[in-house]
């Protein structure tokens, strides 16, 4: 494709078992880069359906049907007080990055989860991701801080940036 041809825009679509494959592979891939999760390999299809929140996953397609990417939330909590706030996860195929596949992604999921009454949708990125953090922060999330130390990776610790991102529509 020529430097000055756009893409078109990815179509943004419920995720279902029948992306199962191509979403654990795009998952697989930013666990091995290292600087996406503290997981070592993606769960298998069950456990990962299972964790997450059904209304609130999607996956964006390119032109060819194939995932470029993926957003899912998982609740936070069971206790009712913790009822309208939600943790996320945007992966990205590496092919597909830096064409607006993960902004197009959050964007379903703001819309998504402020249509069923959720207040905070927060993450935990790694520091060095700062391609992440500044893919939040652009789409309304701020950082609450970091937890320094905060688990083991890969032999050594690791500090989590907190982000959220507060509805203002949800008062």
């Amino acid at each position: 494709m020529p430097p000055t041809a756009r893409r078109p825009a990815p179509a943004i679509v419920p995720l279902t078992s029948a992306h199962a494959v191509e979403v654990l592979a795009i998952y697989q891939a930013g666990i091995d880069e290292g600087n996406a999760t503290f997981e070592t390999a993606a769960p298998v299809w069950d456990a990962f359906d299972a964790a997450k929140m059904p209304e609130h996953r999607f996956a964006a397609l390119g032109a060819d049907g194939q995932v470029l990417g993926w957003v899912a939330a998982t609740r936070v909590s069971d206790r009712c007080a913790y009822a309208g706030v939600v943790e996320h996860s945007v992966y990205v195929h590496p092919a597909a990055r830096g064409r607006g596949v993960a902004r197009a992604l959050l964007d379903t999921l703001i819309a998504s989860t402020e249509a069923a009454g959720v207040w905070t949708i927060q993450s935990g990125i790694f520091p060095e991701n700062t391609a992440s953090i500044a893919l939040h922060e652009r789409a309304g999330f701020r950082v609450i801080g970091t937890r320094e130390r905060i688990g083991r990776h890969n032999g050594g610790w690791r500090d989590v940036v907190l982000l959220e991102r507060r509805s203002p529509e949800i008062v």
